[in-house]
């Protein structure tokens, strides 16, 4: 079967009259339509996780405090050694100790 061009530039037809839609000779335009979908589907995907990675960091909360759970306890306890051995003066360890938040 013979295809030539049509007077419309967005399709073949063959020789006998019966459109070949879709990418002409042999169905080569279904790869455009193929890799649209998967755009659109990369595309809903990106966007429901970041909805997911924004709820869970709104729900998060603002952080208490820079020390980890327990780290005011385990800083203000290495300040009373350090306090206990006379590395530190009185002043220091009372300034160190508000900064806790002791």
């Amino acid at each position: 079967m013979a295809y030539r061009a049509s007077s419309n530039n967005d399709e073949c037809e063959s020789t006998d009259g019966v459109a070949v839609m879709w990418g002409g000779i042999d169905g080569m335009g279904w790869g455009w339509i193929g890799l649209g979908v998967l755009h659109m589907a990369l595309f809903w995907i990106l966007v429901i996780l970041g909805i997911v990675v924004l709820v869970k960091w709104l729900a998060s909360g603002p952080p208490t405090s820079g020390l980890p759970p327990g780290g005011a306890s385990r800083a203000l306890g290495i300040l009373k050694e350090r306090y206990a051995k006379g590395e530190l003066t009185r002043e220091q360890f009372e300034q160190m100790k508000r900064e806790i938040g002791e």
